[in-house]
């Protein structure tokens, strides 16, 4: 083995091989996704021995250049007292190194939303890129499933996150010398033969597990389950109507709230292109003036996917026009902006000195047309309401069908989504406008939306004005119509009195209107939502309760099993789980370990790592 040390202090990596205690050799300790341990001991042979200091980068490899530990110590060493030598008191130094996550795990995670319908590899990509910017190769990492969505925490270390990723996708990650690989646990597999030469039949201890389950119930979260609508009837008097279940909902919550008080935009929220400088911050607010004229050239756009599930408000800003402008605010894209087209926005127009605004619904404008008035802000507003809460199944693996072989889930779930586009005129002449009724352009159903789109606040050809926030918030999964005699049905906003919103779902399961807004006699009053109950799903293996069937037992071998990670949000990722399951427990378990010098690894292999898969052929055990 071949030990070197950089301590930092200038003169680079220090060969210590001779330094090592022969009677203690160092020990690589590695874990599952968790990052490796070296631990060894230095002896002082020579007068210019440097004991290593904590930070220092540590390399231990073969003698064929073989890395087989790159870290950093990540403390002190401890002393111990060997005596009197020639050159005065002799001490042992034992030491500890972690391997390269240190770097990563020492910095605070940003504070980020969360990744939507990224490939677990992306995610983790994505995750190393903004914790340590452009510090480690990321070239080795597989995409691996699609996580539907994954929320990074700033309270957790890279690692622990790395890990949380790591499992939902079945993948094995691990950073050598500066480079992060991610790949599908037990892609890389090896076989041990009996047979072969070089078998160490001592060092092998294994051992048949009983863990026989063909009969599997999995337990998850609380799901949309019923489809319901309640039916009231107006008097002009009441406020508060009873609703007959608990909606199920998604927790209420803000995704992002960006109202422009930086000097430059956050690179972890959004992707600006800005080929012309038409884009700045001043003042508290996002300032265009300009464009290049063409579609999709000029954006702020969000870094992540908008899925189009449940209930959800985009409030694009409380923008305020200084001349005739032209582009799209509040886009959502079906493909890259610019490439494909827009399925909902607000396109405006030149207006004269003004501006036109006017809903874009699947790539054409449609409805009335608003014009703006000098001086006046607009705050324009897309909500999205579908009785599809979650829009792609989560993932379930086996041993057998790991990740990239084709697990059990992930398609995705069909669904038809309500979009009103509004927009509230404020007048700051005029108070009364701040609780005026918003002007809605668009109110419609879009059959079989697309499950996620691109978002972007800014599109601009010349776009001439500023933007005072923009926000993303998910809302109560509840959506409101009614109408009155002989009049068409109509949206009714449900949020808050300041956004424009008419009514909002308080206390679990009672829709209260506003004062200013309580139904007229005889107003027509329908609440479209999803009633909730715990997912659940029972699958059992005919094939093998057969072959299990004795005279005294019928051959089922039940369990029950909460799963964690991937959680199961539906009856559906339930029942996935549960195949996925049986899929291992209806065969045979082993557990055990292998004890052999690394020049007698199986298969010749240099070196074997936390995820390997080790496929054991032992006919004298019984095992293969």
């Amino acid at each position: 083995m071949k030990l070197q040390i950089d301590n930092l202090d200038g003169r680079g990596f220090v060969d210590y091989t001779s330094a090592m205690d022969g009677t203690r050799s160092p020990r690589v300790v590695r874990d599952h996704n968790k990052g490796a341990e070296l631990e060894f001991s230095l002896i002082a042979v020579s007068p210019t021995f440097v004991v290593p200091a904590t930070g220092a980068r540590v390399i231990l490899g073969k003698t064929n250049g073989q890395d087989v530990f790159t870290g950093y110590l990540t403390q002190a060493p401890s002393f111990e007292y060997l005596g009197w030598g020639e050159r005065g008191p002799l001490y042992r130094y034992n030491l500890v190194a972690r391997s390269d996550e240190t770097l990563l795990d020492e910095k605070r995670t940003p504070d980020l939303c969360a990744f939507v319908a990224r490939s677990a590899g992306g995610a983790l990509q994505q995750l190393t890129q903004d914790v340590r910017p452009a510090t480690f190769d990321t070239s080795s990492v597989q995409n691996l499933d699609a996580l539907p969505s994954y929320s990074p925490s700033a309270q957790n270390k890279w690692s622990e996150q790395a890990l949380e990723i790591a499992r939902q996708a079945r993948g094995t990650f691990r950073i050598l010398n500066g480079a992060l690989s991610f790949a599908s646990t037990g892609v890389v597999s090896y076989a041990l033969n009996e047979s072969d030469p070089h078998f160490t039949a001592g060092g092998l201890k294994l051992q048949s597990v009983s863990a026989l389950v063909n009969d599997m119930t999995v337990i998850g979260e609380v799901e949309p389950k019923s489809y319901v609508r309640d039916y009231f009837v107006g008097d002009g008097v009441t406020l508060k109507f009873h609703l007959s279940q608990a909606p199920f909902t998604k927790r209420s919550k803000t995704i992002f709230d960006e109202e422009y008080v930086s000097s430059a935009l956050n690179p972890t929220l959004w992707n600006v292109t800005d080929p012309t400088g038409a884009i700045s911050l001043s003042a508290g607010k996002l300032q265009l003036a300009g464009g290049t004229g063409s579609d999709g050239a000029t954006t702020v756009a969000f870094v992540e996917l908008v899925e189009l599930g449940g209930v959800s408000i985009l409030q694009h800003g409380d923008v305020m026009f200084s001349a005739a402008s032209r582009g799209i605010v509040g886009g959502l894209y079906t493909a890259a902006i610019g490439s494909g087209f827009c399925l909902s926005g607000f396109q405006i127009t030149p207006g004269g000195s003004e501006s036109n605004i006017q809903a874009i619904v699947q790539g054409f404008p449609v409805g009335p047309t608003l014009s703006t008035i000098a001086g006046h802000h607009y705050v324009l507003t897309t909500r999205l309401y579908s009785l599809e809460i979650y829009r792609e199944q989560q993932v379930f693996h086996s041993s057998v069908r790991t990740a990239g072989s084709g697990g059990w889930g992930g398609s995705t779930v069909l669904a038809d989504v309500r979009m009103v586009l509004e927009v509230h005129d404020i007048d700051p002449a005029n108070s009364g406008s701040l609780v005026a009724p918003s002007s809605v352009l668009f109110d419609g159903v879009i059959a079989n939306a697309p499950a996620f789109c691109n978002y972007a606040p800014v599109n601009a050809s010349n776009m001439q004005c500023a933007i005072a926030f923009t926000r993303f918030l998910s809302a109560t999964d509840t959506e409101v119509r009614s109408a009155l005699p002989g009049v068409s049905y109509r949206t009714r906003l449900v949020g808050a009195l300041s956004e424009g919103a008419e009514c909002t779902v308080i206390s679990g399961s009672t829709l209260d209107f506003y004062p200013q807004y309580v139904p007229a006699p005889n107003e027509l009053i329908e609440v479209h939502y999803r009633g909730s109950g715990r997912a659940m799903a029972r699958v059992t293996n005919p094939a093998s309760i057969a072959a299990q069937q004795r005279p005294n037992g019928d051959g089922v071998y039940g369990a029950v099993r909460h799963i964690k990670r991937p959680s199961p949000r539906t009856t559906t990722d339930c029942e996935n789980a549960a195949i996925a399951l049986l899929d291992d427990s209806v065969n045979t378990a082993w557990e055990g370990e292998y004890e052999v010098w690394s020049d007698f690894l199986p298969a010749a292999a240099s070196d074997i790592f936390p995820g390997d898969a080790l496929i054991i052929n032992v006919p004298s055990r019984n095992a293969g």
